[in-house]
């Protein structure tokens, strides 16, 4: 698998270098020339175009990664929407690139920790909420479970779901814990698929 870096005017960060030693630099109208089934694609958002990019190089078969200068969680959602399998600040760290690349080559979907909670909570208004058999399958879960759950699924961080419940962040993590462990998912991307049958592009991030 192959790491290409597109951005516009061909910027490189040296990160991406110490990441990625063969990785090569190019610039948007010399994406479908290079990058190649099965490759990384790594697409800078600083490009009016990026969305269409990133569109036409995950139906050609790249896995495509969108970097931003200032990562948000309604951009994240449009480059997920677009085809992308993950999303990182345009300065993230070698190692954490790395990681990214992993997790994607493992049909993971990547995305920020801090901005996991937003992500989750805007697919799940697009979605529409839970229908009535997603709700049966919570049957399993106590009502406290149930609880954090739902809170979860409207884009809450355990903070808020700590805040809102009166409970402690603690007690929110063992919580989610026992969710995960008896609906058979490891994090909340997961459990949005699973309860809300969320399209292709939304699929296990490879994160707790």
């Amino acid at each position: 698998m192959a790491n290409y870096f597109i951005s516009q005017g061909r910027d490189e960060i040296p990160r991406w270098r110490e990441a990625f030693a063969t990785a090569q630099c190019i610039g948007p109208g010399e994406a479908s020339a290079h990058v190649a089934q099965g490759d990384l694609a790594w697409v800078v958002c600083s490009q009016s175009a990026w969305p269409a990019l990133v569109s036409e190089l995950a139906k050609a078969g790249a896995r495509v990664a969108v970097l931003s200068y200032r990562p948000e969680a309604r951009e994240a959602m449009q480059a997920l929407e677009a085809g992308a399998r993950g999303y990182a600040h345009v300065l993230s760290p070698p190692a954490l690139l790395r990681q990214l690349e992993v997790v994607v080559a493992n049909q993971g979907v990547w995305v920020p920790p801090e901005l996991m909670a937003r992500v989750v909570g805007g697919a799940f208004q697009a979605l529409g909420g839970l229908e009535q058999t997603q709700l049966e399958e919570l049957e399993v879960l106590t009502e406290r479970e149930r609880a954090v759950t739902l809170a979860v699924l409207e884009g809450q961080s355990n903070k808020e779901v700590a805040r809102e419940l009166g409970i402690t962040e603690r007690t929110v993590k063992a919580h989610l814990g026992a969710v995960f462990h008896k609906l058979g998912v490891r994090d909340r991307m997961q459990l949005l698929r699973r309860l809300s049958r969320v399209s292709g592009a939304l699929l296990d991030t490879g994160q707790a």
